[in-house]
């Protein structure tokens, strides 16, 4: 029996021009009837923010059916399914940007890279339709941003950054988990330890000797294991475990590959301990968690993904690149 074939979905890829923090599509070529003759949905490889003008019609996340209309917009992080689709026989005025918040956070906190990681993944994780009427201030910013990237005015590339760390600040925090535990959380004062913070964050699948990451920080064994409880408020075995478990999580609901496969490149030695760690840690198996359904990234794998460049009337790639 052949394999059920999968619904199309359209990756599309965007460039950020070099040196600039967002690609900007503005003008009248984004005035359009959209959803004409498209029934699929589709992601991109940046974060989107949309700007509704006028115009109505239904925006689809994954599954689900919103109704838009003007003065409206919206944050739709990277590898979200969606789609617009404008009401019949009308046109919908909408201008677009998109901003690589992994590399943008990235670059911006790397002397605190638990920081970047944070916003991260609270950015990531979810979407929004929103009226400006509701966040006044975030809409405020985003016309704002729009205005400058439209003008590129004496410096406006240093205005759009500031422009964009604001509005990813305020994403990040509508996005606040309740039941966000300490794999996530920022620690304090830790700075004493960075070294050792940053080396097991980049590298968690490593077998680690506490008195090699003491030796970083210039500590005895002994002193490293204090200040770390100090800062972290738990012990540096548990602190990289936490870590090799958000790093499980994440190919947990990138891939298919077998748990056991995930369990073996994030650093556990046998499955047996994996699991231990990740119920003990996450509060439910591996299994468990890889089916709840605000992992909308997996939802991508029951997709057969078509890549696309641009969207729509796309302009010439030379508006694309900076001048």
């Amino acid at each position: 029996m052949g394999k059920k074939k999968k619904p199309k979905m359209e990756y599309r890829y965007y460039r950020i021009p070099a040196g600039s923090p967002a690609l900007a599509l503005l003008g009248e070529e984004w005035t359009q009837h959209y959803g004409r003759s498209i029934d699929y949905l589709h992601f991109h490889n940046h974060l989107e923010i949309g700007y509704c003008y006028y115009g109505d019609g239904l925006m689809t996340f994954r599954e689900d059916d919103l109704p838009f209309q003007g003065d409206m917009f919206t944050i739709i992080p990277k590898n979200f399914p969606h789609t617009t689709n404008s009401s019949r026989d009308t046109l919908s005025s909408w201008e677009y940007l998109f901003v690589d918040a992994d590399g943008f956070l990235a670059d911006n906190y790397r002397s605190a890279p638990h920081m970047a990681d944070r916003l991260i993944r609270r950015i990531n994780r979810s979407a929004h339709l929103v009226h400006a009427k509701e966040h006044p201030e975030t809409a405020a910013l985003i016309r704002q941003l729009i205005e400058v990237m439209r003008s590129q005015k004496e410096f406006y590339q240093e205005e759009a950054a500031g422009l964009v760390w604001s509005i990813l600040i305020r994403i990040a925090r509508w996005n606040h988990d309740g039941d966000e535990n300490a794999v996530f959380s920022r620690p304090q004062n830790s700075l004493a330890i960075s070294r050792a913070l940053n080396y097991i964050g980049v590298v968690p699948e490593r077998p680690f000797k506490i008195e090699e990451l003491a030796a970083m920080c210039h500590m005895s064994e002994t002193h490293f294991r204090r200040v770390f409880v100090e800062c972290m408020k738990t012990t540096p075995v548990e602190y990289i475990n936490q870590v090799r478990i958000r790093r499980a999580c994440d190919e947990l609901k990138r891939t298919n590959d077998p748990v056991s496969a995930i369990a073996s490149r994030t650093g556990f030695s046998t499955l047996s301990t994996f699991n231990r760690n990740f119920r003990r840690i996450m509060g439910i198996s591996p299994q468990q968690w890889r089916k709840k359904p605000e992992l909308y990234e997996r939802s991508l794998l029951n997709y057969t993904v078509q890549a696309e460049e641009g969207w729509g009337k796309i302009p010439p790639p030379h508006k694309f690149l900076d001048n």
